[in-house]
């Protein structure tokens, strides 16, 4: 009897360490015991694991405590030994353990004292493996410190806003933005701030967040200053749902755009005046375009009916130089009324123009300017030479560069201009100079083909030639370069497309 009663007693035995090592190993716990009075130290399999040592591994009370890291871990552990050893007292905290493998871990380990008489006897404890929880918990921790500096440091307002569409908290910049202090924005809710027009913005947005359709959506919308302006700006929304997938609040970021978007409607304004301007100045062109024409055919005919009454006028050596002048003003307004006409330029339409035939005949448009002047012109250009080009434009570029040279030329030498084109694989180069006043490109430089600017003190300097002829080159997709020398004379080149 006595053997069944001692065999039965053994059994349950068994079967409770079995149970208790099937609790430890299903719950990652493990288990320790410190007999006082033997010093011995006792580890469960789980305890051992945690360790990273064999099951055959006998621990003592000296190396256990070097699991623990040096420092302030293993301080603590002593601490704890000691207070439950001298005064009774259990402990549960959290350390860091250096493994035999060299792995560093961090664990939960819990102690009670087994008290006989007052005197500690025993120490027994749990012990458990936290490494992925407080590694979990201490990178939620780091990227919460760092949205709270983004949220209080950024120059964009942001906020954080209930589902019901309560002001939660504000960062410095949003009360910047609309002029209220963060007590005041708490007392609100986000519909106060909002325009009443844009008040239905994002509502259906919200819905499909709520609703885990979308997670953020980005819109524009008008909210009120305190002082009552109208503030544009930028939402960028986005939910924010717990571990379960439960949304929790909204994350609002709000850029300031107003003047971006005071500007937008400024520029749009402008291109609407400047489209109303060109609308005038195109009937315009239309209108002076008409009328020359009728003067011109005018005169032609005037100097026909000269020539048929009085056939000995053509012995005048005059009498050439007037038909060609008319010929020449006839053609200029034929092409000036189809720019009239055809007021959009493409550049992959131009025409192919002999650049020699169009510097002639600006030459001979201003024939009357260079015999009064006493200019001397050279020509320097292949009589194959072409370019692509508007004539009108041509036109105007050629005569404005001769124009001008004449009329700042200097008064101690005869003037002299030499029109020289070259051709390489890409353009054909006119260059045009000069030895007139120069230009101090140092001073003048950055304005040389501005509106209204002079440079030099001529009377009937108005400042528009060069401005002209900038916007006429970089119509055609030419391009313009200039060398000058105060006192000594300028060069200019003209880069024109001839493919």
């Amino acid at each position: 009897m006595f053997n069944s009663i001692s065999n039965t007693i053994l059994s349950e035995e068994i079967h409770d360490k079995v149970f208790l090592s099937t609790i430890e190993n299903s719950l990652a716990i493990g288990s320790w015991e410190l007999d006082i009075k033997s010093n011995v130290l006792k580890w469960s399999s789980v305890t051992k694991k945690i360790h990273e040592v064999e099951d055959s591994y006998i621990p003592d009370i000296d190396t256990a405590i070097n699991f623990y890291k040096a420092g302030a871990n293993r301080d603590l552990i002593n601490k704890h030994f000691t207070e439950c050893l001298t005064n009774g007292k259990s402990f549960d905290n959290e350390f860091q353990l250096i493994t035999a493998k060299g792995n560093e871990k961090w664990v939960r380990s819990i102690g009670h004292p087994k008290l006989e008489e007052g005197i500690c006897v025993a120490i027994r404890g749990v012990f458990q493996d936290i490494t992925k929880k407080t590694i979990e918990a201490k990178n939620t921790a780091l990227k919460e410190k760092q949205f709270r500096s983004i949220f209080e440091s950024s120059l964009i307002g942001m906020a954080i806003v209930s589902l019901t569409g309560k002001w939660l908290n504000v960062n410095d910049s949003t009360c910047n933005m609309l002029g209220y202090t963060q007590k005041e924005f708490l007392k609100l809710e986000f519909e106060s701030f909002t325009h009443p027009n844009d008040k239905h913005i994002g509502k259906k947005e919200i819905k499909l967040m709520l609703s885990g359709k979308i997670d953020n959506f980005r819109t524009e919308k008008r909210y009120i200053h305190k002082n009552g302006s109208c503030v544009y700006c930028i939402l960028s929304s986005t939910i924010v749902r717990d571990s379960n997938g439960i949304p929790q609040h909204f994350v609002a970021c709000i850029s300031d755009v107003t003047e971006i978007k005071l500007a937008k409607n400024e520029i749009t304004n402008l291109l609407t005046v400047s489209s109303k301007q060109n609308d005038r100045l195109l009937n315009f062109a239309h209108i002076v375009s008409h009328n020359l024409r009728s003067h011109g055919g005018n005169l032609e005919m005037l100097l026909k009916l000269n020539k048929d009454e009085n056939p000995e006028i053509t012995e005048d050596e005059y009498f050439p130089l007037y038909e060609k002048a008319v010929d020449n003003l006839n053609e200029t307004i034929l092409n000036l009324n189809e720019i009239a006409i055809h007021n959009s330029l493409d550049i992959e339409n131009l025409e192919s123009l002999n650049l020699l035939q169009y510097t002639n005949n600006a030459i001979s448009n201003i024939y009357g300017l260079t015999l009064s002047n006493t200019v001397d012109i050279e020509v320097l250009i292949e009589k194959q030479i072409t370019i692509k080009g508007v004539p009108a434009y041509i036109d105007s570029i050629i005569i404005n560069f001769l124009t001008n040279a004449i009329k700042y030329k200097r008064s101690d030498v005869k003037t002299k201009i030499i029109l020289e084109a070259k051709q390489n694989s890409d353009n054909v180069i006119l260059s045009i100079s000069d030895n007139g006043l120069g230009i101090d490109l140092e001073k003048h430089g950055d304005k040389l083909f501005g509106m209204y600017n002079v440079f030099h003190k001529n009377k009937d300097a108005r400042g528009l030639g060069l401005f002209i002829v900038k916007n006429q080159i970089d119509a055609i997709g030419a391009k313009i370069e200039v060398e000058s020398t105060v006192g000594k004379g300028t060069n200019f080149k003209i880069y024109f497309d001839y493919k």
